[in-house]
């Protein structure tokens, strides 16, 4: 009979907000189904487990009712539904993720912003691309995508900081539900008043989609799930620029032939490989099972890593080193099954198509003049939180 997953005393939170890479590769190795006694939940580390799970929503369930997500939102969202609940609720703001108005209306603004917010930066000068660009430019965006423009750049990327602060407050600290519920009131706020702008002006943004469907969802939820967008929106482009930044810069070969061939996609998808912006997932088992020879019994909560599955041995060869140019690059940055990402077309293109070539033609000689400068942290969300870069 299969015995349960072995229970690890000795990983704390603050260790994987400082570093969780080093831990992944020691429960890959040694116990890639385990315990995190700190976490109360089962860490997944290998590709092949973290695939399986999220292929399979009959086996591992998204509503996992023990996640801080729920608090912090003021709702269970989207993200943490299954089957036909979920599936209603993501094709509410499908149009405004159609291919079309991705290319015709949205790219369009993200170009327009691009050249100003490129444009505005001080040749010779060193500056935090983390302040004065990354976010601002995802925030600026998505606020249009969202049907928000309203909103500054600062009040998005606070929102987008408190709302992904709170939901991965997997200590239940009571700071960050407390910066998550000012978040949650100024979005509802801003939301009430626009609603009768989008009632009376339909147009492919996702909350005048929503408001408009011929068979609308409950208010509760166009509001939840449009957090959950300014949070993965904001974040998720803005540390996969970052990172692939600091990958390019710090590899000037491959940096070289990425502009030489016009290999910004494949920097991209490297990027997002390399340290994924969104590095966990939970699911909760809907029945007894096993994997690797682990018993997980009905109501384990499973923490799906898939920052470590991105680093699998098993997948990946040196995948501790960025390397846009790798043969294999099947990844799992966006997810799989169900949840797959629904941005994933407007990061790819904001990020790929639009800012990278267009930074690094006005600053081709770019470079970080210090690397121990460069701050990265995060569990849940990771990425540079400081980038100061030497435009030139």
């Amino acid at each position: 009979m299969a015995k349960l997953a072995p229970v690890i005393a000795d990983i704390n939170l603050d260790e994987l907000i400082s570093d969780p890479y080093p831990v992944y590769k020691r429960l890959r190795q040694d116990a890639p189904v385990a315990r995190i006694k700190s976490m109360g939940r089962t860490f997944i580390t290998k590709a092949e487990d973290t695939k399986y799970i999220k292929d399979n929503p009959n086996l591992f369930s998204s509503v996992d009712t023990n996640t801080p997500m729920r608090r912090a939102f003021w709702a269970h969202t989207l993200m943490r539904k299954d089957g036909a609940d979920h599936l209603r609720e993501r094709m509410a703001m499908a149009p405004a993720y159609a291919p079309k108005v991705i290319q015709n209306d949205w790219m369009p603004h993200y170009e327009k912003t691009a050249k100003a917010y490129v444009g505005r930066l001080p040749r010779g000068e060193i500056v935090d691309l983390y302040d004065v660009l990354s976010g601002a430019y995802a925030a600026r965006g998505l606020a249009f995508l969202l049907g928000m423009e309203d909103a500054s750049d600062d009040e998005m990327m606070e929102w987008s900081q408190a709302l992904i602060n709170g939901a991965g407050n997997f200590a239940w600290q009571p700071k960050p539900f407390e910066r998550a519920d000012r978040a949650n009131k100024a979005i509802h706020q801003l939301l009430d008043g626009l609603q009768g702008r989008h009632r009376a002006n339909p147009n492919n943004s996702a909350f005048s989609v929503m408001l408009n469907a011929d068979d609308p969802i409950p208010e509760k939820q166009m509001y939840a799930n449009i957090k959950i967008a300014i949070g993965g929106g904001i974040n998720e482009p803005r540390d996969a620029l970052n990172t692939i930044i600091y990958g390019l810069l710090t590899n000037p070969d491959q940096l070289h032939e990425v502009k030489l061939q016009g290999d910004w996609v494949k920097a991209f998808e490297e990027g997002i490989r390399w340290v994924a912006p969104i590095q966990i997932s939970s699911r909760i088992a809907k029945k007894d099972t096993e994997i690797r020879g682990c018993s997980i019994p009905k109501g384990d909560t499973l923490m799906t890593i898939q920052a470590s599955a991105n680093w699998d041995e098993d997948l990946f060869e040196d995948g501790e080193l960025f390397n846009v140019y790798r043969q294999n690059n099947s990844h799992q940055a966006f997810g799989n099954g169900p949840h797959f990402c629904q941005g994933t077309h407007v990061a790819r293109r904001a990020v790929a198509k639009v800012m990278l070539p267009m930074l690094f033609d006005r600053f081709p000689n770019m470079k970080i003049p210090d690397l121990s400068a460069v701050i990265w942290r995060g569990f849940a969300f990771r990425g540079p939180t400081q980038m100061p870069v030497l435009l030139q």
